[in-house]
């Protein structure tokens, strides 16, 4: 015991996570078109080869909700063969950025643009299990799920087998927002794995036509790709899902490990090292053709709230899942899909900020505007663009932001007029900027002072250099201009302005 002296908390720890990992496994591989068993195996995959990997000690790795969507697109759109392809690649570009020591740079990703992300994720999650939940077929694109759901309600109406479903997805659902009021030793088995072993009770009890999870056996359901698959990378499409995979995971992975590090005392995470752990099990598991994975903050979080002291927990875990899937996979024939759906609403609407929004709204309005574009975007375009909106908008806001310029006019009536520019002159500014000075009287002098200027850039400085020429032709004299300080003119590419310096 003194090699092990956390044994019993991380054993204890590791049955927890185990009982919180299994329904939600087998969800995410269902909601994502595939079998069920290789949610289990990615799950095995985050347990024992992560797990096993320097990083972050207490965070759980597995297929997580958060993808769901975009396996979902890429299964439907390159086929099943291909998703090892997609997974293995991404795999390796994590390797690669984490030696490159690229992982703490994740953490500069603005906040807003990946809670936008979760949200638009969360709404898609929830709108397209809905559909599960009834048993009806789900639109293909985001949008269309939403906007079906009107029609898909009237259908479901006038069905006594969509009707069961639904009871039973809904059932689900309540169990797990009621499970938590209940006294801590009830807790002790998770909300989620209460709900799904209720659902099965219910429907074998009333012989309801509900479906259940098809079973493959786990030998069965993984499908290493083979070399067709890899002659799909000369495919555009496909390398920017690899593109989209990659910085989604390695996202939600380092941003999960920053939120579980405020959780616990024990040691930090080493993002550079744990890109690298999340690529080494990305890569196995596109190795055995099973979905991709990130870290996840559910089963973080309950690992941490078990009492685990170190990450002998999460690989017992893994352990567990594959004692369970070896020994029991017939169990998994039992859950009745509709109940599997409903965890998957309870976890899509967990990844919908509202609080952060509404905070946001009352003190960053710019960042709550992001959020919320990214969310839409996602729902009404696709995952891949809808992110690459929201980065686009986060960049734009931040330049626009950097680049405050502050212009005074002091005008005492005789003499030239002096104008003062001071802060950061870019040719975002350049309008307002150019808008003032040209309003300056013509038949007036004018000393223009740069030397409060942090930075000038080669669009202001030319169009300066431009307009200190017009105002010197109508017969006055010539512009004087003030130089930035030399710090900030070494910055510079353009030739100084062809006025009178003083």
């Amino acid at each position: 015991m003194s090699r092990f002296p956390y044994l019993r908390q991380d054993f204890t720890a590791s049955i927890v996570v185990f009982l919180v990992a299994v329904p939600l496994c087998v969800g995410v591989a269902v909601a994502s078109g595939v079998p069920a068993e290789l949610g289990l195996v990615t799950g095995i995959v985050g347990g024992i080869v992560t797990g096993l990997l320097p990083g972050s000690s207490l965070q759980v790795s597995g297929p997580a909700a958060g993808l769901t969507v975009l396996v979902f697109e890429a299964v439907s759109e390159f086929g099943l063969p291909a998703l090892g392809v997609i997974v293995l690649v991404a795999g390796l570009l994590q390797l690669v950025m984490g030696a490159l020591k690229l992982g703490r740079w994740f953490r500069a990703i603005s906040v807003s643009v990946v809670e936008g992300m979760l949200a638009g994720i969360g709404l898609v999650i929830i709108a397209g299990q809905l559909y599960a939940a009834a048993g009806l077929e789900a639109p293909a694109s985001g949008i269309d799920k939403i906007l079906g759901l009107p029609g898909a309600a009237v259908d479901a109406l006038g069905s006594t087998a969509a009707l069961a479903s639904l009871a039973i997805g809904a059932g689900t659902v309540a169990v797990v927002v009621l499970w938590k009021k209940l006294p801590k030793a009830a807790q002790t088995v998770p909300g989620a794995l209460a709900a799904v072993i209720l659902a099965t009770l219910a429907t074998l009890a009333f012989s309801l036509p509900v479906a259940t999870v098809e079973v493959h056996g786990l030998l069965g359901a993984i499908q290493p790709p083979g070399l067709d698959a890899f002659g799909e990378l000369a495919s555009p499409a496909l390398i920017g899902t690899i593109l989209a995979f990659t910085l989604i995971a390695s996202a939600e992975s380092l941003f999960s490990a920053a939120a579980v590090d405020r959780l616990h005392d024990g040691p930090r995470t080493q993002y550079d090292k744990e890109l690298m752990a999340q690529g080494a099990g990305n890569a196995v598991c596109g190795v055995l053709g099973a979905l991709p994975m990130t870290a996840v903050i559910v089963r973080s979080s309950a690992n941490v709230g078990a009492g685990a002291r170190t990450k002998a927990s999460r690989v017992l875990h893994g352990v567990w899942l594959l004692l369970f899937a070896a020994l029991l996979p017939s169990a998994l024939a039992l859950i009745p899909l509709p109940a599997l759906a409903g965890i998957l609403v309870h976890a899509g609407w967990k990844l919908i900020p509202f609080r952060s929004v509404v905070a946001l709204w009352r003190s960053h309005r710019g960042e709550a505007l992001i959020l919320v574009v990214t969310a839409v975007s996602i729902v009404a375009v696709n995952m891949f663009e809808g992110v690459l909106i929201g980065l686009a908008l986060a960049v734009i806001k931040t330049a626009w932001e950097a680049s405050h310029v502050k212009l005074e006019i002091v005008d005492k009536g005789a003499g030239p007029v002096q104008a003062y520019l001071s802060g950061n002159a870019t040719f975002l500014r350049l309008p307002r900027i150019l808008d003032s000075l040209e309003a300056l009287p013509q038949d007036r002098p004018v000393e223009l002072d740069l030397s409060g200027l942090h930075h000038l850039d080669h669009a202001c400085r030319t169009a300066l250099e431009d307009w200190a020429e017009r105002h010197s032709r109508v017969g006055t004299d010539p512009v004087k201009v003030t130089e930035p300080p030399k710090a900030a003119g070494r910055a510079e590419v353009a030739e100084p302005p062809k006025v009178t310096a003083v």
